[in-house]
């Protein structure tokens, strides 16, 4: 596969952007962090949704509240997913995550039977999976900053301690994606899957042997990073290059069961939220799960 030097420029520029605004958004504070993945979660919502309405026609003929109310059915679960800091006043967004939960978990099938016109069970399942493989990951994000916090409660840096970890599986994902591109394109040869015919082994590979030793280094030798045993940073980056490369494959898959190249084009050269975060959307959970189960306890 040739590397293409025009569609690299036009990649890395926006990535350039793209990083800033994220970098922003990721390093000010918990309500930064916080609008960043709410805005991601909608966009990818938005996107997931017309995806799935090209695949079966019938979830596009959804009632606007079932359309819309799921939606903010996964945010409260966001929401729900907040630690104590995400508070405003005496108002907590646990708390109201919880109540917004219930609540929609009530309202929305009584209002679908009284407004649609019949139930699909199908739609009901495109929704209930959206918010397994959209929501639910954006929420674990947001208890992976209140386990970084925790984890990293020495750290007395500019950078925000619940940013730390999520910074870092998201770096391993960038470098992974990068790293396999530019090895792919000089070197690939054998295409890894019928799924993404211009992906290869040797892209895939390089990809991933270069995000795990650059952000194991990382997590031995640069501070704040160090703070944490820097094989617990082999794993994290492990995950995020091996099941980032996965996601990308699975919604790689949609697109093609859609029948479309990008799931969206706020990016130029990424093209949609799901495109540029379909990766870490299959991440995020087996990162939390590793954090709770193995280096919270440890």
């Amino acid at each position: 596969m040739a590397l293409n030097i025009s569609t690299l420029k036009t990649r890395s520029l926006t990535a350039a952007v793209f990083v800033v605004v994220m970098m922003l958004g990721l390093c000010v504070n918990h309500w930064t962090f916080f609008l960043l993945f709410s805005i991601i979660h909608f966009g990818a919502w938005s996107e997931y949704q017309k995806l799935f309405a090209k695949i079966d026609p019938a979830y596009a003929d959804i009632t606007p509240f079932h359309k819309y109310g799921v939606r903010l059915a996964g945010w409260s679960l966001m929401l729900f997913f907040t630690g104590s800091m995400f508070s405003i006043g005496s108002l907590n967004l646990h708390s109201l995550g919880l109540w917004m939960g219930i609540s929609f978990l009530f309202v929305l099938p009584i209002v679908e039977l009284l407004f649609a016109r019949t139930i699909q069970l199908q739609n009901i399942r495109i929704s209930s999976l959206g918010l397994l493989y959209i929501s639910l990951s954006w929420a674990l994000m947001m208890d992976t900053w209140t386990l970084s916090s925790q984890l990293f409660s020495s750290y007395s840096g500019w950078l925000p301690k619940g940013v730390i970890i999520p910074m870092g599986v998201i770096f391993s994902i960038w470098i992974n994606d990068t790293m396999a591109y530019i090895v792919g394109s000089l070197i690939g040869k054998t295409p890894l899957s019928k799924i993404s015919p211009k992906k290869t082994w040797e892209g895939t590979i390089g990809g991933v042997l270069l995000a795990v030793a650059l952000i194991s280094w990382l997590g031995a030798s640069v501070a704040p990073f160090n703070i944490m045993k820097w094989q617990h940073w082999t794993v994290i980056a492990s995950m995020g290059a091996i099941i980032g490369t996965l996601g990308d494959l699975l919604e790689s898959k949609i697109k093609r069961m859609a029948d479309v190249k990008d799931s969206g084009s706020f990016m130029p050269g990424h093209g949609g939220f799901l495109d540029r975060f379909d990766s870490l959307i299959l991440t995020v959970p087996f990162v939390w799960l590793y954090l709770v189960l193995v280096v919270y306890n440890a």
